[in-house]
């Protein structure tokens, strides 16, 4: 595709299908004068950390806040959340959080977010629930609003948001209707289209299909499963492979999968009732959305049926379920614990059936694969979506994608939620459906879409929206030059050069000591040891041969003069760190 990205290309709308109502709002040369900004500050290249902001004049409504997982090389970053630089310099204009879903990418950068700004936040009971969790254990609070679906409500002046219900991975799913002063703007969420959902809420298509009609001035749309052909499978197919999974089993059951995933988690309960098994919870994550769910009435289990984890051990193999946490091979989760036999009460024996009901999220397919590795090499017998169809995607495939775009109609599209092949493929296949290539825009984080009722500007990095990594308490103070020095350890190791010298007389008092760590077994390479040493002497005696007897300069020239002879010696570059007590 061409011409996506230009900077500041200015578009006009293609003429409305026959048929088609005019938006509704104020007249049309009114409209025209009305422009919102549409930033998204995550979410875009990437998967993960997805978050919106639409502005129009003094307010801003906030569509999600999620976190993402730190990358391989990202050494000892616990998560990555948005910048939230644009929304504090605007903390007053804030009208509203709006939450499609209780995803980790769609809610874990919350706490975050609230630590500086108090914003009303506005979902469904599961989310609301999830997210009040979070804040507990931050110790914070924050205003908690539930809506309805098809229940419109006013966030400020100018916004109204219709929630839909939409069908995903995860009980309480919207897409958002938003009435802006330029016109409609139209969010998926996370969406896959099931016919058959566990919980029997369906997907509105004639309202969907009214929306349309009224006029979509913009949608931006899921692209994860953009890449994938076809339909996503129903979550009551995989209802269907456990129940026959369930049914020949003759020995205890532990079947892992997400938290989040409550209609899976009920639908394993419902399985296991069929078969006269008892149903025990475990990991720390599970337990917590497990009795939030049932609270919330979104589980739903007999008395007598759940069982404590620590009297598990009590109750027959072939009469036990064990939900848990783990299917992405977490090294702390209760699976992988179970796995290296280091689970206070779950030992996995000889016989033991462990179901994998995930995939494994793009990254993890290694941890995944050990925790198996482990589990058989035990004696269990595991099953994952390799071998039978354990788990169904959460998310739309391209026929999917094609039946909401016929739905909407917009006149603009943005793609949002997936890396930039995603983005790029969802704006093909909007093109292949037949929307001009020009009102179609690949954005990245911080860019801004200026849109009246009838034209679209793009405003190349309109606002700040870079990574922000957490590391336990530690907000931002992570970047790029720590990042590369933790690499940089991590590859070669470090060289500590410890001296003391007399500043007065030019002396080195005592050392140089050379200590290693993570860079060679030092009583096999004492020579190389000596001749370090020996050159940081030479290096550290020149440099106070000097009149002005520089420190920070002495400082360098050791770390140059050794980092090029060991790298000639070794063919490794450590950190050197040059440490110099002066007296």
């Amino acid at each position: 595709m061409k011409g996506n990205n230009n900077n500041n290309q200015q578009v006009k709308a293609d003429r409305k299908p026959s048929g088609r109502r005019k938006q509704t709002g104020s007249k049309s040369a009114d409209k025209k004068t009305k422009q919102v900004r549409v930033i998204p500050l995550g979410g875009l290249h990437e998967i993960g950390k997805n978050m919106t902001a639409i502005e129009y004049e003094d307010e801003v409504l906030v569509i999600d806040c999620g976190l993402s997982f730190p990358d391989d090389d990202m050494f000892g970053i616990d998560k990555v959340i948005p910048d939230f630089t644009y929304l504090n310099e605007c903390k007053k204009k804030i009208t509203g959080l709006v939450i499609t879903h209780g995803h980790e990418d769609h809610i874990g950068g919350i706490p975050y977010l609230l630590k500086d700004l108090d914003i009303p936040i506005y979902g469904m009971p599961l989310p609301l629930g999830l997210i009040k969790n979070k804040l507990d254990e931050h110790r914070m609070k924050a205003s908690m609003n539930e809506i309805k679906p098809g229940k419109v409500f006013k966030l400020g002046k100018h916004f109204k948001v219709e929630p839909l219900r939409i069908t995903h991975s995860i009980a309480d799913s919207l897409c958002l209707k938003i009435d802006t002063p330029a016109g409609v703007i139209f969010h998926t969420g996370d969406f896959k289209i099931d016919y058959t959902p566990v919980d029997g809420n369906k997907i509105d298509f004639g309202r969907l299909a009214q929306i349309g009609n009224e006029g979509v001035l913009l949608m931006m749309a899921d692209s994860t499963n953009v890449m994938r052909e076809g339909y996503t499978r129903s979550e009551a197919k995989v209802g269907e492979t456990l129940d026959l999974i369930f049914r020949s089993a003759k020995s205890r059951i532990i079947i892992a999968t997400f938290s989040s995933n409550v209609h899976r988690i009920q639908k394993i309960i419902d399985i296991a009732l069929r078969c006269n098994r008892k149903v025990a919870i475990s990991g720390r994550s599970m337990v917590n959305v497990f009795e939030l769910a049932k609270e919330l009435g979104y589980i739903k289990i007999p008395d007598n049926m759940l069982v404590d984890l620590n009297n598990a051990g009590n109750i027959p193999g072939k009469q036990l379920v064990i939900i848990t946490t783990g299917s992405q091979g977490e090294p702390m989760s209760a699976l992988a614990r179970m796995a290296s036999m280091e689970h206070k009460s779950i030992h996995i024996k000889k016989g033991d059936m462990v179901i994998l009901s995930s995939t494994p999220v793009p990254g993890n397919e290694l941890t995944v694969s050990n925790v198996v590795d482990h589990l058989i090499e035990i004696g269990a017998e595991v099953i994952y979506s390799d071998i039978a169809e354990t788990h169904v995607s959460g998310h739309a495939c391209r026929e999917e994608l094609k039946l909401m775009h016929s739905l909407i109609k917009p006149k603009f599209f943005m793609p949002v939620h997936g890396e930039y092949r995603h983005l790029q493929k969802h704006a093909q296949l909007a093109e292949y459906l037949g929307m001009k290539e020009k009102n179609i825009f690949l954005l990245s984080n911080g860019d801004a879409l200026k849109l009246t009722s009838s034209k679209a500007l793009r405003e190349k990095s309109a606002v700040q929206a870079d990574d922000i990594m957490v590391d336990g308490l530690g907000v931002g103070d992570v970047g790029n030059i720590v990042l590369k020095d933790r690499r940089l350890l991590s590859e070669s190791g470090l060289v500590i050069v410890v001296a003391s010298i007399d500043r007065a007389t030019g002396t080195i008092i005592s050392g140089p000591e050379v200590i290693t760590r993570g860079f060679v077994y030092v009583r096999e390479n004492e020579d190389l040891i000596e001749e370090t040493c020996n050159e940081a002497r030479e290096i550290i005696e020149k440099g106070l041969r000097g009149k002005k007897r520089d420190i920070n300069g002495i400082k360098t020239n050791v770390r140059e003069g050794l980092r090029k002879s060991i790298y000639a010696k070794t063919k490794r570059n450590p950190v050197i760190l040059p440490v110099f007590m002066e007296e």
